[in-house]
């Protein structure tokens, strides 16, 4: 299957991992690229990356690798992406276009907009897609499929490069929508930033407890394992998210306080008809959503 509306001619992936990776999986797919080269810090996995054919040349060498890119696209933790980006700047060719992945975008974008030459292009980005599971042994290319990608191009982004990326979303799957920086972080604190929170307090209070002599996560079922699933996505990574979005992710755990509080006093008072009123709520919100 080939794309008509695209054609990449070179792509360097920073960060060939499961987002990375997919992406350009499914763009060999699609016949929307020519060559991808693999980047990355880990011989290992670009070893393993090359084995797969998820890229089709490696290198640690990020200048080298970049150099004659037209499209690079940044798939690393949140906190590394201004680094590697002005790594990279001087070793970008004119006219290439600079995009990334990254969960937290206003961040990102303070990072790296400050040193952006002005012959490279730079469209901030977001693919809302992911499992728990890491490296280039985890990518495939469907995992964009039905996905929603959200950019969020500032003043300085070119119309034409936020078209190009626009439509090398559209190519692997996604319904690409733009949006205010400032929406999508808070958006995304809520939606994904804060279940992951969550489920990472989840996992430690209930490791945590000692009332008995043995480890009871040992006898978790389905509901405890898929609720707390996320809990298993890379540390490095959720780390690096919290400590960018903090004012967001704050809000929201404040919201979330007030609420798990209210149901707290709700089961410490026996109140039948509470109890009721916020699971009947919390059903028709979540049964709206699927």
């Amino acid at each position: 299957m080939t794309n008509e509306a695209l054609y990449i001619p070179k792509l360097a992936v920073v960060g060939v991992g499961l987002i990375g990776g997919s992406l350009a999986l499914a763009l060999k797919a699609t016949g929307s690229v020519g060559q991808v080269i693999g980047i990355g810090r880990g011989q290992a996995n670009l070893d393993k990356a090359l084995e797969l054919r998820v890229v089709d040349s490696i290198t640690r060498d990020l200048a080298a690798g970049v150099a004659d890119a037209d499209v690079v696209f940044l798939a690393t933790p949140v906190l590394t992406l201004g680094p590697v980006a002005r790594q990279a700047m001087p070793h970008l060719k004119a006219g290439a276009i600079l995009t990334d992945g990254g969960s937290v975008k206003q961040a990102v974008i303070d990072e790296i907009e400050p040193f952006l030459r002005d012959d490279v292009h730079f469209v901030p980005g977001h693919p809302i897609a992911g499992t728990e599971y890491s490296g280039a042994e985890a990518a495939f290319a469907s995992l964009y499929q039905g996905r929603r990608c959200i950019l969020t191009p500032t003043a300085r982004t070119a119309p034409a490069a936020l078209a190009t990326v626009h439509a090398m979303w559209a190519a692997v799957g996604c319904e690409v929508v733009a949006m205010d920086v400032d929406k999508h972080d808070r958006v995304l604190a809520a939606i994904s930033h804060l279940p992951h929170m969550v489920a990472y307090a989840l996992v430690n209070a209930v490791g945590a407890y000692d009332r008995y002599q043995e480890n009871i996560l040992e006898y978790s079922a389905g509901g405890f394992r898929d609720f707390t699933r996320i809990a298993s996505s890379d540390p490095t990574m959720w780390r690096d998210i919290a400590l960018t979005n903090r004012a967001a992710l704050i809000e929201m755990m404040g919201q979330f306080e007030t609420f798990f509080r209210e149901l707290k006093d709700d089961v410490a008072r026996g109140d039948n008809q509470r109890l009721f009123e916020f699971f009947r709520r919390s059903k028709e919100s979540r049964d709206a959503i699927l």
